[in-house]
């Protein structure tokens, strides 16, 4: 019994001293899993655990371990209440090999796994290189950032922020605020982009411009761009700027190995050193060769000061006369339709080019030679002249009943007559081209079936039309049909329309040349020949020259307007004057043979010309028609 007492009391003691024990020293709470740091090497340890403080240095040469992350540092201090490692000196973490950060200090919460390195710090996953004075990775998340501005290096590509997002499982980076990408081919500045390191496609998350080498620049909202490959899609109404001009659509699909963009929506192209602006539905941009092909609905507006010329048709092209070509005209003939297709099926014929050029062409050098030539050779000759002033009262007086057979009239030396003759020569020299003072790039325009033109002093129709900024004429071929004032309609089987300052200044029908203008409800003077000049002045008609088999029917009205005689005629060559939209004077020259019917006997089967047609309902009567 004594024994039994005794092994009692030794037990109570035991467990006083356990209970005290306990209380002095609390038990440890149980680490979470995952967030134990194991303890790999160091050439020293120190231990301070007293009071509330429980700490263990670890100096030289130090390494930890957690889960499959590797740690080393030159020396470190964790504290063991609060799992976090404060570590100093080439600090390398090492993620499952597969991403390595780099510092000389280092913040770890082995908790949260969340890594804090500044001083050189470094992050790198093989393939991509960011530094930055901070950076913070989460080992769970495996996101890599900073916030104090920072660098990331991808091949030849150099992205810079203020702020950065990496995620290494997707490869991709988000920047944010003063963003550049650097490329040896362009320069990319923005305020926020995704960039996927792997694939090295640039997403656009805000307005964003990107000046390439060949000092093109884009502005674009949204989209992508892949930086190794060079092509891009973008939305949101994208602009591309060059030393050309501008180009904004919807959709603009870019290939900069190409130089090929297609732009797809609204497409609006302008040249702005020229004033020109041209819209489609889609449209094909070469800046290599810069070339713009425009299809659906395409229109060109020209700008001018007074009177803006629009001209449409189903296909319309643009490109650079080059130093050294000709002006002869690109055939339109045989030219296929180009479908209107989706985008895709644009790339197939991204190479296009202007249609071979025919050698054919019309030197305005030449014909103004020919008019002055022909004018001396007419001096002497004869000329029927009907006037419209008092001398037309004398002889309607004259007149009888019958009809006044060819009159022959004196030569043209015993005639004086205003804004005669003597005022061809000097529209003559006008006619031949100058070399242009402008050393600006000079581009050709090519507009090819249902080309309509408008503008509020002059308005035409044509199967295809060519336009050179080179000598700012148009030429239109395909029954070419031109009409001034809604009163005066020219046609011919070529159209040559001269323009300074974009304005109409002469005309030249080329070949069955046509000109009607309406005297008054089912009268029309008339006057056909083979080749016909007429000159602008004031943006209307001020005369007309017709050389070669020329015939004209005329409404010859007196002082008050009333209509004295119809005259009919053929010559060699007719010279017209209009005044305010209405002809004026009718001069006629060498090889005069004419009728002239009293107004109220007319023939009026015999006064259409042959191949008579006036065609007003081909006109374009407003700006609208063509803009659809």
């Amino acid at each position: 019994m004594h024994r039994y007492i005794k092994s009692g009391i030794f037990l109570a003691v035991i467990c006083f001293f356990a209970g005290t024990a306990s209380a002095q020293f609390p038990a440890q709470p149980k680490p979470k899993p995952g967030s134990v740091i194991e303890i790999i090497h160091s050439d020293s340890l120190i231990m301070n655990d007293k009071d509330s403080i429980s700490i263990t240095r670890f100096i030289g040469n130090a390494v930890f371990k957690q889960g499959t992350t590797l740690f080393t540092c030159d020396s470190a201090v964790k504290d063991n209440k609060t799992n976090i490692i404060d570590a100093y000196g080439h600090i390398h973490i090492n993620q499952a090999d597969s991403v390595h950060i780099y510092g000389n200090y280092l913040n770890y919460d082995a908790n949260t796994r969340i890594a804090l390195l500044t001083e050189n710090a470094k992050l790198t996953d093989g393939k991509v290189t960011i530094t930055g004075p901070e950076l913070q990775y989460d080992m769970n998340a495996k996101i890599g950032s900073y916030t104090k501005t920072g660098q990331l290096v991808n091949g030849k590509s150099v992205l810079t922020s203020d702020e950065g997002y990496y995620y290494t499982d997707t490869k991709e980076m988000h920047f944010i605020r003063n963003v550049l990408l650097v490329d040896p081919e362009y320069t990319l500045s923005t305020s926020e982009l995704r960039y996927n390191t792997d694939t090295k496609i640039a997403t656009i998350l805000a307005p964003t411009t990107i000046n390439s080498n060949d000092k093109s620049v884009m502005y674009v909202t949204s989209g992508y761009y892949n930086t190794e490959k060079g092509y891009g899609n973008f939305d949101n109404r994208p602009t591309i700027e060059d030393s050309s001009g501008t180009i904004t659509a919807d959709n603009i699909e870019m290939d900069k190995l190409t130089g090929m963009a297609y732009a797809t929506g609204n497409m609006v192209y302008k040249d702005t050193a020229r004033k020109m602006s041209l819209l489609a539905n889609k449209g094909i941009a070469n800046q290599r060769e810069k070339t713009i092909l425009a299809i659906q609905k395409p229109l060109l507006i020209m700008e001018k000061s007074k009177d803006t010329v629009y001209m449409s048709a189903d296909t319309l092209f643009s490109g650079v006369i080059k130093p050294g070509d000709s002006l002869s005209i690109p055939s339109v003939a045989g030219l296929k339709r180009i479908p209107e297709s989706p985008t895709k099926n644009l790339k197939t014929i991204k190479n296009i080019r202007p249609p071979e050029r025919f050698t054919a062409t019309i030197s305005p050098i030449a014909l103004g030679d020919s008019i002055a030539r022909r004018q001396q050779e007419n001096v002497a000759g004869n000329v029927m002249a009907f006037i419209a002033d008092s001398t037309l009262s004398k002889t309607r007086q004259k007149m009888d009943s019958g009809l006044v057979k060819t009159v022959k009239v004196a030569p043209i030396k015993d005639i004086v007559m205003r804004d005669s003759l003597p005022g061809i020569k000097h529209h003559a020299d006008s006619m031949a081209l100058s070399a242009p003072k402008d050393t600006a790039e000079q581009r050709y325009i090519l507009a090819y079936h249902n080309v309509k033109i408008f503008s509020d002093s002059l308005q035409g129709v044509a199967d295809s039309v060519y336009y050179s900024s080179q000598d700012s004429v148009f030429r239109l071929f395909g029954k070419p049909v031109l009409w001034s004032n809604n009163t005066t309609q020219l046609s011919g089987d070529t159209i040559l329309m001269f323009t300074k300052n974009q304005t109409a200044d002469k005309m030249l029908l080329k070949t069955n040349g046509f000109i009607i203008n309406e005297a008054g409800p089912g009268m029309f003077n008339q006057i056909k020949g083979n080749v016909i000049t007429g000159y602008v002045l004031g943006e209307t008609l001020d005369w007309m020259h017709v050389e070669g088999n020329a015939e004209t029917i005329n409404f010859i009205k007196d002082k008050l307007g009333a209509y004295m005689s119809v005259n009919k005629a053929q010559c060699a060559i007719i010279n017209i004057f209009f005044k305010k939209g209405e002809v004026e004077k009718v001069v006629q020259i060498k090889d005069v043979e004419g009728t002239v019917y009293p107004f109220t006997q007319r023939p009026m089967e015999q006064l259409q010309l042959e191949n008579f047609k006036w065609d007003i309902k081909r006109q374009p009567k407003t700006k609208y028609e063509l803009m659809k």
